[in-house]
């Protein structure tokens, strides 16, 4: 199992929200590529980063920020997602050398643009499947979709999508530990490369969830507080 340290962006700033409000912010560092450079120095291989101002607008405010955390990290892979819900901003990240881009609102919104993607760009569009209450959410979690995850998700791997990142809303930065049984589940009906996120606080949590075999987790709030050290995560994911 790969382990994504996360970069959630506001305003230029590394930022984590709890349980998805934007009124309860912490900022973690001013500087997101150094985080970056601490990423790779730890031996992480692959890095989630999301604009958070873009999840909510639609737009791209943190790209430059974005580019300066490529720059930062020029052999890691990248996912990027957050207000990507156009072709021209697709290519804009991917021709800027990110490597997937992460489509959510636009994927329970525009699925023709989806389907276009897919066709496209292939397995460098991952689907944000964010869940509350069992539903997904859209726009920045603000606002719940009629889709309940697992329609959504044999939806999407109808569509030809690859990798999805899950989002359990309730846990994310919350330190409760991630939804094992989620995970599992879609672990067990999808034939799909699946990344957890949300609630991902521990290393018996990051064991568990490579003993479901999936693809990935997503490492957040956790590594900010130390809770998690992040080399010794990606040794326990990697079964070593």
């Amino acid at each position: 199992m790969i382990i994504y340290p996360a970069i959630d962006l506001y305003d230029g700033k590394a930022v984590r929200l709890y349980k998805g409000d934007y009124e309860q912010m912490t900022v973690y560092s001013e500087n997101p590529p150094e985080i970056a450079e601490a990423f790779a120095k730890a031996g992480a291989t692959h890095m989630h980063v999301v604009d958070l101002e873009g999840a909510k607008s639609g737009m791209t405010p943190n790209f430059d920020t974005i580019m300066a955390i490529r720059k930062a990290a020029p052999d890691m892979f990248i996912e990027v997602g957050g207000g990507i819900r156009d072709e021209d901003t697709i290519e804009k990240y991917l021709r800027a050398g990110i490597d997937r881009v992460i489509l959510g609102t636009a994927a329970v919104q525009d699925q023709g643009m989806l389907n276009r993607a897919v066709r496209n760009w292939g397995r460098k569009i991952a689907v944000g499947i964010d869940v509350r209450d069992g539903y997904v959410a859209v726009k920045g979690w603000t606002e719940l979709s009629s889709y309940t995850v697992e329609e959504f998700a044999r939806l999407m791997q109808s569509y030809g999508v690859s990798t999805i990142i899950c989002t359990d809303i309730s846990r994310d930065g919350a330190m409760k530990g991630a939804n094992r049984l989620l995970y599992r589940e879609l672990s067990e009906s999808m034939n799909l490369n699946i990344i957890a996120s949300g609630g991902v606080s521990s290393l018996d949590e990051i064991k568990a969830l490579a003993g479901f075999g999936i693809h990935g987790a997503i490492v957040g709030k956790a590594y900010y507080t130390g809770d998690v050290d992040l080399a010794e995560a990606i040794r326990v994911a990697a079964g070593e």
